[in-house]
């Protein structure tokens, strides 16, 4: 079931990962890497229920791209306790070029395989997935 497009698979364990996410809330967060030489999408890091946002945003590289999934917590005007969702495309001005194109091509694909996803972010360097643009997609 490779993508026409990119040729990347999606390894069985993201989803299975995105779905213990999703509804155990077994994690905080999950980054996903595109692992050329098996040309398909792997999980790359899990990040622990007590983590914060800040460990998140330092577990994404630089200068690689990633898909990452954060599931965030947050009180509404209401004060209902909420959560929501977010998929981001991580993909930094430095990496490499075919890199982003890989990620570009495969991320429409990626995100079918995953459903529950609530928002969707693009982001090129740290100051876009800061917790103000977070918190403001979130409500």
């Amino acid at each position: 079931m490779a993508n026409a497009a990119s040729g990347m698979a999606v390894n069985d364990d993201c989803k299975l990962k995105f779905l213990e996410l999703k509804a155990k809330r077994t994690y905080r967060f999950i980054t996903y890497k595109i692992d050329e030489k098996l040309k398909q999408v792997v999980v790359d890091k899990l990040g622990e229920p007590a983590m914060s946002y800040e460990d998140f945003t330092a577990s994404l590289p630089a200068d690689e791209c990633r898909y990452a999934i954060y599931d965030f917590d947050f009180v509404t005007e209401e004060n209902c306790q909420k959560s929501k969702i977010f998929f981001i495309a991580w993909s930094p001005d430095t990496s490499r070029v075919r890199s982003k194109m890989l990620y570009a091509s495969s991320k429409d694909r990626f995100k079918r395989e995953l459903d529950g996803i609530q928002v969707e972010l693009q982001a090129t360097d740290p100051t876009e997935v800061g917790l103000d643009v977070i918190r403001g997609r979130a409500n």
